[in-house]
């Protein structure tokens, strides 16, 4: 049973998927080096071979194709029936077995505890109100000594557009505090596998302070034991201010957090 938000963002990801945007394409040219890299950049989780993963809030037929290739046992759960339809594109594409499930991120109760090494969480969260509320469900599915990947808006960034360049810098206005977000433009414009322009009203969203994802985090058993801010890599660059690289020098929009759960 979902709730009105989650029913509401099952609409939009839905909809966002069939139009293609990028979060939905599945990836049909991997091998085992492309795949690593996509899945393990940091190399945080070590081997592969015959360890149970699950790629939560993580539709597509990305990362579960990534897995899937490196000899993993994958379980895909997602909110959006479209996106796992996708990850059984992949699937099917590389001769590959998955199990892919529909649900909230927030409600885990179909898989027993202790029933996975490592839970790669798409970036999702921001699409739940209380962060916490997933933590619990990873920490009771994820067995001790196990891997916790997590994706994020950085919380310092949201509603700044690229059209807030002044001149002298973007314009950072937004109340900072957990919550949800009145988004500025609520449409997601994107061009689509084709080369077509697409706009796609998006999803609610929620923020979530550093203080909540990283204490959270800790609360709940975890050892934190990377954080990747996720902007632009060439600091060098003449970018032009305005645009989405000049943007992501500076204010890098997402954040990774890599965790292993201590157990009890």
């Amino acid at each position: 049973m979902v709730d009105e938000i989650a029913h509401y963002n099952m609409g939009r990801w839905n909809e966002l998927a069939e139009a293609g945007v990028a979060y939905a394409r599945p990836y049909l040219d991997l091998d085992k080096r492309s795949a690593r890299e996509l899945v393990d950049p940091n190399g945080v989780i070590g081997e592969f071979e015959g360890k149970d993963i699950l790629c939560l809030a993580g539709g597509g037929g990305q990362q579960s194709a990534g897995f899937s290739i490196l000899g993993t046992n994958v379980t895909v759960f997602d909110l959006s029936e479209v996106q796992l339809e996708h990850d059984r594109q992949a699937a099917r594409h590389y001769g590959l077995d998955l199990r892919t499930i529909q649900g909230d991120m927030r409600d885990l109760s179909m898989f027993e505890a202790d029933s996975f090494d490592v839970v790669w969480h798409g970036h999702s969260i921001n699409f739940v109100p209380d962060a916490r509320e997933v933590f619990r469900q990873v920490v009771r599915v994820l067995r001790p000594g196990g891997v916790y990947h997590v994706s994020c808006a950085n919380p310092y960034f949201i509603n700044v557009e690229l059209e807030d360049w002044k001149g002298d810098g973007y314009r950072l206005w937004d109340t900072y505090g957990d919550g949800e977000i009145e988004i500025a433009n609520p449409y997601w414009t994107f061009v689509d596998a084709n080369g077509v322009d697409r706009r796609v009203r998006g999803p609610r969203e929620f923020r979530h302070t550093l203080e909540t994802l990283v204490n959270g985090m800790i609360e709940h058993g975890f050892n934190v034991v990377k954080v990747r801010e996720v902007g632009n890599d060439d600091q060098d660059a003449e970018l032009e201010p305005g645009t989405w690289e000049h943007f992501k020098s500076i204010a890098p929009p997402y954040l990774t957090f890599w965790a292993v759960y201590r157990g009890e």
